[in-house]
């Protein structure tokens, strides 16, 4: 799924890689979010995946010229099994949003409910708003993906 938008990589939190991208962000490293924006985009991927077991990663920055196949590079280098993972990849200065999703999680996500996460999230950025609408996207693709059988929620 590819869509042009307005609007660095990340994977899904834990202690120790919370604590070293604090540590990255004073260090005076260029990035574009807070660390309250950082705290909340690992929030939503940590519960997206939690939620359905499906792995959930983002990447911030350029795609290259071939957006897509980049995007699949980076899918299936992003650790972990990549059948049950889904990259949102976003290219702010491209203007373009990738969704790449492995072939378990196709099953779970197809192109239409990305479709539609990737049309929530650009109307945000358009109005300026980047990290709610990576927020409110993956909240979209996790609800489509819903819960795996088995996957107890409380």
């Amino acid at each position: 799924m590819t869509r042009s938008i307005e609007a660095t990589s990340h994977d899904t939190a834990t202690e120790a890689t919370a604590a070293a991208r604090t540590d990255e962000a004073e260090d005076g490293l260029d990035t574009p979010f807070t660390l309250p924006e950082l705290a909340r985009l690992d929030e939503a991927l940590t519960m997206s995946s939690r939620e359905t077991g499906l792995r959930f990663t983002l990447y911030m920055g350029d795609l290259g010229q071939r957006t897509r196949s980049r995007a699949e590079q980076l899918h299936a280098t992003s650790g972990g099994d990549p059948a049950e993972s889904v990259l949102l990849a976003v290219s702010p200065g491209q203007r373009v949003v990738e969704v790449v999703t492995g072939h378990a999680a196709a099953r779970r996500l197809p192109d239409r409910a990305c479709a539609l996460a990737v049309l929530s999230m650009t109307n945000a950025f358009a109005a300026g708003d980047l990290v709610g609408g990576i927020v409110n996207g993956l909240r979209q693709l996790s609800d489509q993906a819903g819960h795996p059988r088995g996957l107890k929620t409380h």
